[in-house]
C-alpha cells in the first residue's frame, strides 16, 4: 500500500497502470495516476467538516480564500454519485466510524481515483454498516473503479471479490479466482500450514477449580445494572452481544478503567478494592484493551518501553529506570511471543497490527496477573497471529489464570469459551455452557428475540 501510495519508494520491480509502466515517487504522483488509499486508521482532520475533508488538498479558491459554494457543490456531487447522505457541516470527530469510512471513500473519488485500495475497512463496522459498504463497493465496480481490498475476515471475500491473492511474509504465495479458493485452502496458504481446526481444543476446567474472579453487584458510570460474574481458574468466559451492548463497559469496570461505583470484586478468593487501573493491576487484573493504538500502547515509545510500562516500579532503581533490565525482559518476550521487530528499540508504531497486539500482551505477561480481560484480542490481525494468541491464552489457563474474553466475532466466542454470557443493554441476559452455546441461541438473546438460559 505504501509503495502504491508513494509513501515508500520501491527498491526494484515494475508497476503498470492500464498496461503502461509508471513511476510513483511520492503521494502527489500516486494521486495524479488515479490511485486512492483508504488506510485502516483514517486520515481525516477531526475538526474539519465533511466538505472540507473531501476537498482537502484540492480546495477550490476565490483568490486566496476557499470557495465554499464550489467546495460544497463538489462534495455534494460525489456523495450523490455514491448514494450517500452525510451531515456536511458536522466535524469529522462527531461522525460515526461508518460515516468516516464513507468520507474517506468520497475523498478518494473526488480526486478521480480509478484504483481504490482499502485496508481492513470493516474492522470497526457493524453488520448493517458492512452491508452498506459492500453495496457501495458494488456500485464503484459498476462505475469501472478497480479495488484492492485487504481483509482478515475471510468470510467477506466471497461476497465482494473476483480474485484472491494471498501474501505471507512480504511475498505473493498464490492467486486464484475467488470461486476456486475454499476457506480451508485460504487459511493453509496464509499460515503456511494446514490447520485442522480454526480454534484449539480447550482444556477441561477441573470440577474443584478455585475462583479466579468473582464480581457481585458491580456498577459503574457505564454499567448501570448490578453485574454478577464468576470465572474459575483455568476457564475462559466469553462475553457475546451486539456492538454497543455494553461488553467493553463491563471489562473496563472490572479493570478500574471506569471506576466502579458499587459492588464487590474478589481475585483468587480475596476481596480487592478497585479504584482505578493502578489498584486493579496490583490486585492481579490485566486488561487487554479493544483499541490497542489509543489505549493499549504509547505509539511513540519503543517495544522495550511499552513492555514494562504497566510494571515500571519493578524496573526502577533509586528513582531511575534500569534500561538494561528493561531490555533483557523485552528481549525475552520478543523471543517467546515471536514478535517480528528489528529489536526492542523499534517504535511500536512501525509494527504490524498483530505484532502490536503481541507487545500489548507482553506488557501484561511480565506481571503476575491472575485474571486477564481480553477485549477484541484478535481484531485486525491475520489468522496466523490469531492462532498464536489462542495458544497464548491456553498457556495462561495452564498457569491457573482466569480469562474473560469479549469478541464481536461469534465463531471466536463460541470456539474459545468454556461458558458464554450474552450481554444486552449493559446487563448479562443469559449464560450458556459450551454445549448449549449455539449461534442461533446466542443471537436470539443478543437481539432480544429469545430469553435463553437464566444468568
Amino acid at each position: 500500500m505504501k509503495i502504491l501510495a508513494g509513501a515508500t519508494r520501491a527498491d526494484e520491480g515494475r508497476i503498470e497502470l492500464d498496461g503502461n509502466a509508471v513511476s510513483i515517487d511520492g503521494p502527489r504522483a500516486a494521486e495524479a495516476l488515479g490511485i486512492g488509499m483508504i488506510y485502516q486508521e483514517f486520515n481525516l482532520v477531526p475538526d474539519l467538516g465533511v466538505v472540507e475533508n473531501i476537498v482537502l488538498g484540492h480546495e477550490p479558491r476565490r483568490g486566496l480564500w476557499l470557495d465554499r459554494r464550489e467546495a460544497s457543490r463538489r462534495a455534494a456531487a460525489v456523495l450523490h454519485d455514491l448514494g450517500i447522505a452525510l451531515p456536511l457541516e458536522l466535524p469529522a470527530r462527531r461522525l460515526s466510524v461508518a460515516q468516516q469510512q464513507m468520507v474517506e471513500i468520497a475523498k478518494a473519488l473526488a480526486r478521480k481515483a480509478r484504483l481504490l485500495v482499502m485496508d481492513e475497512p470493516t474492522a470497526a463496522l457493524t453488520e448493517r454498516e458492512i452491508d452498506a459498504l459492500f453495496g457501495l463497493i458494488a456500485k464503484l465496480k459498476a462505475q469501472g473503479v478497480a479495488l484492492i481490498y485487504i481483509s482478515h475476515r475471510l468470510e467477506e471475500l466471497p461476497r465482494i471479490s473476483d480474485r484472491v491473492t494471498v501474501i505471507r511474509d512480504g511475498r505473493t504465495i498464490e492467486t486464484r479466482p475467488t470461486a476456486q479458493m475454499p476457506q480451508a485452502d485460504l487459511v493453509r496458504l496464509m499460515v503456511g500450514r494446514s490447520l485442522a481446526a480454526q480454534f484449539p481444543e480447550l482444556p477441561a476446567v477441573p470440577a474443584d477449580a478455585p475462583s479466579a474472579l468473582r464480581v457481585r453487584g458491580l456498577t459503574s458510570e457505564r454499567v448501570r445494572r448490578g453485574l454478577d460474574l464468576e470465572v474459575r481458574a483455568g476457564e475462559i468466559v466469553g462475553l457475546a452481544g451486539l456492538v454497543g451492548a455494553g461488553r467493553t463497559e463491563i471489562v473496563r469496570a472490572i479493570a478500574g478503567a471506569d471506576a466502579p461505583t458499587a459492588g464487590s470484586i474478589e481475585v483468587a478468593g480475596k476481596p480487592v478494592v478497585v479504584r482505578g487501573p493502578h489498584s486493579a493491576i496490583e490486585a492481579g487484573i490485566a486488561l487487554i484493551t479493544e483499541d490497542r493504538k489509543a489505549q493499549g500502547l504509547v505509539l511513540g515509545m519503543s517495544v522495550r518501553e511499552n513492555t514494562t510500562l504497566a510494571h515500571l516500579d519493578a524496573y526502577a532503581r533509586a528513582g531511575f529506570v534500569d534500561r538494561r533490565a528493561e531490555a533483557a525482559i523485552a528481549a525475552r518476550e520478543i523471543e517467546e511471543l515471536r514478535i517480528r521487530t528489528p529489536g526492542s528499540e523499534q517504535s511500536v508504531r512501525n509494527l504490524s497490527g498483530g505484532n502490536q497486539q503481541k507487545v500489548v500482551l507482553a506488557k501484561w505477561l511480565i506481571g503476575a496477573a491472575k485474571v486477564y480481560l481480553f477485549d477484541e484480542p484478535t481484531r485486525g490481525i491475520d489468522v496466523g497471529a490469531k492462532a498464536e494468541i489462542y495458544a497464548l491464552m491456553l498457556e495462561l489457563l495452564a498457569r491457573g489464570a482466569g480469562i474473560v474474553m469479549v469478541s464481536s466475532e461469534l465463531p471466536e466466542v463460541l470456539g474459545m469459551s468454556h461458558r458464554v454470557f450474552v450481554v444486552r443493554e449493559g446487563a448479562i441476559r443469559a449464560e450458556f455452557t459450551r454445549a448449549e452455546a449455539t449461534p442461533d441461541a446466542v443471537i436470539a438473546v443478543a437481539t432480544g428475540a429469545g430469553a435463553g438460559a437464566a444468568a
